[in-house]
């Protein structure tokens, strides 16, 4: 049953969008392949602008976010608010993210903060020591 006056369509595609981005952050590889497979873009991003790869990235995800960037998600793009994958990932400490990003090409100084300031911020000297 949907409001009166909704689209049911756009519901479900709203629908499905959050079922994506939560299988993002939850690092549900599987469920991402299937729709990724049959046309859903890489690319797709929530209101704020994070996109399936900032969310994999920023809870952890190193092989999702891999499959991601094989699809054409852009290691570097930042969300409404300056901030990139590669800066959640070295903000949460995941390494074995950032390694991936920057294979990708991200760069550690881009974004607002960038992964460089966020390394500096928190102290962590391995995150510095993968940019060098």
């Amino acid at each position: 049953m949907t409001a009166q006056g909704s689209d049911p369509s756009a519901d479900a595609a709203i629908a499905l969008a959050h079922r994506l981005l939560d299988a993002a952050r939850e690092g549900d590889g599987a469920t991402l392949r299937q729709y990724l497979d049959a046309g859903v873009p890489a690319t797709l991003t929530n209101a704020a602008g994070d996109s399936l790869l900032m969310l994999a990235a920023y809870n952890g995800h190193a092989s999702v976010v891999a499959d991601l960037i094989a699809r054409g998600a852009d290691a570097e793009a930042p969300n409404d608010r300056g901030q990139t994958p590669l800066a959640g990932a070295v903000f949460k400490g995941y390494s074995d993210v950032a390694r991936v990003l920057l294979d990708a090409g991200a760069s550690p100084d881009a974004g607002t903060p960038s992964a460089r300031d966020a390394a500096t911020m928190f102290g962590r000297a391995d995150m510095l020591e993968l940019f060098s």
